[in-house]
C-alpha cells in the first residue's frame, strides 16, 4: 500500500508527459499547417494546376510546398495523415483526469462545500458532460444554425460561458477549469477524429477514382479546423490553470475563463491575419492585454471569503478520519503547523505570498490528513517542501510523516 502512492505519481508524471509531447505535436503541426494555407501565394498561374504555393527555408535545406484541391497528375501511394497527434493527446490526457481526479476525486474533483454528492455521481458527470458536450456541438453545427460561421461563434461562445459556470456550482474550483478545458478538448479532437479525417479520406478516395468530390465535405472540414484553431490557446491555459491558484481558486473563475477564451480570439486573428498577409492589426494587442488585466482584476479579489474555509471543530470525514487517527498524527500535525503553515494558510506570513500555494491550506487537523499523501511526497518521500528547507525541517521530522503515513495506510 505505501508503495502505490509511489506508483501513482510516477503514472502521473509518465500520462503528463506523454500529454505534453502528443500536445505540441497536435498543437505544432495545427498552427503550421494554419499558417501555410493562409499564406500560400494563389495569385500565381502554376504550371502543375496547384491552388497555390510556398516556399520556405529551415534546417539549412529550402522547401517548396503547393497545395492541391483536386488530384494532382499522379496521386500519390502514400499520403502523410495528421491525425495520431490529436488522437494521443486525447486519451494520454484521458488518463491524466482517471489518473488525478477520479482516483483523486476526494481531494481534487469533490468539494462538498460546493455540491455534497458522492465520488461516483461526480465521475458520472464529469464523463457525461465530455460526451455531451461533443454530441450537442455536433447537432448545432450540422444544424441550419450553423450555416452561418459567426452566429455559430458566438453562440458556441456563449455555450462555453455557461458551462465554465456549470462545473463551478459541481467541483472544485480545480476540477472546474481543467474540465472546461477537458470539454472543449473532446470537441476538438472529436472534430479531427469523427469529422475533419473522414471528410478527407471521402474528398482522397473519390479522387483516386477519378470522381470530382462533393465541396460540402471540404467547406465541413474547414469549418471544424477553424473552430479548432481558436480553441486551441484557451485550452492551454485551462489546462495549466491547476497550477495556479489565482486562476482556479477565485470565485471568479468562470469569469476568468470566459475572458481566457476571448483572448484566444485577439491572439489568433492577429496571427492569422498577418499569415494570410492582410494587414498588422495592432489593435488586438491592445485588447489582449485589456482582456488579461481585467483577469488579474479579478483574481484580485479576495480568493476566499470567511466562508469557503471549514469551521474548527467541523467532523472529519472517514478519509480524513484515517489519517488523522493514525499513529504519530500529533507530531506530524504539529509540524506541519511549524514548517509548513506559514505558507499554507488562509493568510500567509511569509514574505509577500497572498495566498497559499495552489490553494492548500494546512491549518486544522482536518486540512492536514486530507493533504496527506501530498505532505508524505513532497516533505516525507522527497525533500520538495519546505522549498530549499526555509524552515528548517529535520531528518527526523521527513521519518516522522513517512512513519506516520505508512502507520495509515497499512493499519
Amino acid at each position: 500500500m505505501l508503495e502505490l502512492a509511489l506508483v501513482e505519481e510516477w503514472a502521473q508524471f509518465a500520462a503528463r508527459w506523454v500529454h505534453v509531447i502528443t500536445a505540441i505535436a497536435w498543437i505544432g503541426s495545427s498552427f503550421y499547417f494554419i499558417a501555410l494555407d493562409l499564406g500560400l501565394h494563389r495569385d500565381r498561374n502554376l504550371a502543375s494546376g496547384a491552388d497555390g504555393e510556398e516556399w520556405q527555408v529551415h534546417g539549412g535545406g529550402f522547401y517548396h510546398i503547393q497545395k492541391y484541391l483536386i488530384a494532382p497528375d499522379s496521386m500519390p501511394d502514400h499520403l502523410v495523415w495528421f491525425k495520431w497527434e490529436s488522437y494521443a493527446t486525447w486519451l494520454s490526457g484521458f488518463v491524466m483526469l482517471v489518473l488525478v481526479y477520479y482516483l483523486g476525486a476526494d481531494l481534487y474533483l469533490v468539494d462538498p462545500a460546493v455540491l455534497d454528492i458522492p465520488i461516483w455521481a461526480a465521475i458520472c458527470i464529469s464523463l457525461g458532460s465530455l460526451g455531451f458536450g461533443w454530441l450537442a456541438y455536433d447537432l448545432i453545427c450540422k444544424s441550419k444554425f450553423g450555416d452561418d460561421n459567426t452566429r455559430l461563434m458566438l453562440f458556441l461562445y456563449v455555450v462555453l460561458v455557461v458551462m465554465a459556470w456549470g462545473y463551478t456550482q459541481v467541483f472544485t474550483g480545480r476540477a472546474a477549469l481543467l474540465h472546461l478545458g477537458a470539454f472543449t478538448a473532446t470537441i476538438m479532437s472529436a472534430n479531427v477524429f469523427m469529422i475533419i479525417i473522414p471528410n478527407q479520406k471521402i474528398v482522397v478516395a473519390d479522387l483516386k477514382a477519378g470522381r470530382v468530390p462533393d465541396a460540402k465535405y471540404g467547406k465541413i472540414a474547414k469549418q471544424r479546423s477553424t473552430h479548432n484553431n481558436y480553441l486551441t490557446l484557451p485550452v492551454l491555459f485551462l489546462m495549466l490553470s491547476n497550477h495556479y491558484p489565482l486562476a482556479f481558486a477565485s470565485k471568479y473563475n468562470w469569469l476568468i475563463a470566459s475572458l481566457v477564451f476571448l483572448m484566444g480570439v485577439t491572439i489568433r486573428h492577429y496571427f492569422n491575419t498577418i499569415h494570410a498577409r492582410k494587414g498588422n492589426p495592432r489593435w488586438t494587442w491592445a485588447a489582449t492585454a485589456a482582456l488579461f488585466a481585467a483577469i488579474v482584476a479579478l483574481s484580485m479579489v479576495p480568493l476566499y471569503s470567511d466562508a469557503d474555509f471549514e469551521e474548527e471543530g467541523a467532523a472529519l470525514t472517514p478519509f480524513e478520519q484515517q489519517f488523522a487517527s493514525a499513529e504519530g498524527f500529533e507530531d506530524v500535525y504539529y509540524t506541519v503547523l511549524g514548517r509548513c503553515s506559514m505558507c499554507h494558510a488562509k493568510e500567509p506570513g511569509w514574505g509577500r505570498m497572498r495566498h497559499a500555494p495552489k490553494g492548500v491550506v494546512l491549518e486544522t487537523e482536518a486540512e492536514v490528513a486530507r493533504h496527506a499523501k501530498q505532505i508524505f511526497l513532497q516533505a516525507g518521500v522527497t525533500h520538495a517542501m519546505p522549498p530549499a528547507n526555509v524552515s528548517y525541517m529535520e531528518p527526523a521530522e521527513r521519518a516522522a510523516i513517512v512513519e506516520w503515513y505508512r502507520a495509515a495506510v497499512e493499519g
